[in-house]
């Protein structure tokens, strides 16, 4: 078994055996390495995320919290090679593109036999031209939706014209291959469409975000300049 599917097995064993830790000495018999390997293995997963904690003393080990992972999920070869084929595609300046890539990864090394080859050669097949831009406003957005903060936001509309904002993130809308940050706008008091690429700089203030349904900042501004389909036409261009 190499690493990157040890790593995974690793995690599906403290998964069933949770809450219950378990030992390192237990996880070194149970995938035939070293305690050193298996250490090394189980520090790996924290620096990557996974929701994995040393709980030190007597009757102590390693253990997961499940609520916090998925659990296994058997895709066909065709699924997998569509998930891999799309989150391969995701550009640089994507909304959660880092977390794309490495799930792109995750179901590649998750998969065996023909069926990763395939899911492999694909993802080679794709090529997605970088797009300009800086992906600390990405970053900005995606923590902002996450953790229900406002952000101030530098933004330049269709017109050309500068403005500073100060909004409450709703969510995000994909429309005609571009993507918008759905909005209340403290500064017009309404809902409005930001195109993330025209975001010239996106920082966090601290301040916490009101909740705002998405469907009614969607349907309930009264901006101009259309998006397709013609009902969002309100969120297209902030003024």
């Amino acid at each position: 078994m190499n690493r990157t599917a040890r790593l995974y097995a690793l995690v599906e064993e403290l998964r069933a055996a949770a809450p219950r830790p378990l030992t390192v000495p237990a996880l070194a018999a149970r995938f035939e390495v070293s305690t050193r390997t298996a250490q090394r293995d189980l520090q790996t997963l924290m620096r990557t995320g996974v929701p994995v904690r040393a709980i030190p003393g007597r009757g102590g080990g390693w253990s997961i919290d499940p609520e916090m992972t998925l659990p296994p999920i058997r895709l066909t070869a065709d699924e997998a090679s569509a998930l891999t084929a799309a989150l391969a595609a995701s550009g640089a300046l994507t909304p959660y593109a880092g977390a794309a890539r490495t799930a792109a990864q995750k179901i590649v090394a998750a998969m065996a036999g023909p069926a990763s080859a395939a899911a492999r050669q694909l993802a080679a097949r794709i090529v997605t031209v970088p797009a300009q831009g800086d992906c600390a406003i990405r970053t900005a957005v995606e923590e902002a939706l996450a953790n229900d903060r406002a952000l101030r936001l530098s933004y330049t509309d269709a017109a050309g014209h500068e403005s500073e904002r100060v909004v409450e993130p709703a969510g995000l809308l994909v429309a005609d291959g571009r993507w918008y940050l759905i909005a209340w706008c403290r500064t017009r008091r309404a809902g409005r469409g930001f195109r993330l690429d025209r975001i010239a700089a996106a920082a966090l203030t601290g301040e916490r975000a009101q909740p705002h349904n998405m469907t009614d900042l969607l349907f309930g501004s009264a901006a101009a300049d259309a998006v397709p389909p013609s009902v969002l036409a309100p969120l297209a261009s902030p003024r």
